[in-house]
């Protein structure tokens, strides 16, 4: 049982990964064409966990804080998965 916690946190972990690839290139090049790949790719996989915190939180003097949520929220996500692992090898 361990194990799906860990895969799961590793997921995770790939999709923290995509996100701050995807922040760093709208910092580079923020006029970028996310429809050309593989910018595609990192917007099709990023955009749907980010889009309801961008209706949740505004953006706040042309900077989205919404990253930085789903950053936390992940962290989270992926510590309660790791604890799961831990306890379930455990037993």
């Amino acid at each position: 049982m361990s194990g799906i916690f860990i895969f799961l946190a590793k997921l995770i972990n790939l999709y923290i990964i995509l996100l701050f690839i995807r922040i760093l290139m709208s910092w580079i090049a923020p006029r970028a064409n996310w429809y050309n790949q593989p910018l595609k790719f990192l917007y099709d996989i990023t955009e749907p966990l980010m889009e309801p915190f961008r209706r949740i939180i505004p953006p706040l003097g042309g900077i989205d804080f919404s990253p930085i949520v789903l950053f936390i929220l992940l962290s989270f996500l992926q510590n309660i998965l790791i604890n799961l692992a831990t306890q379930t090898a455990n037993f």
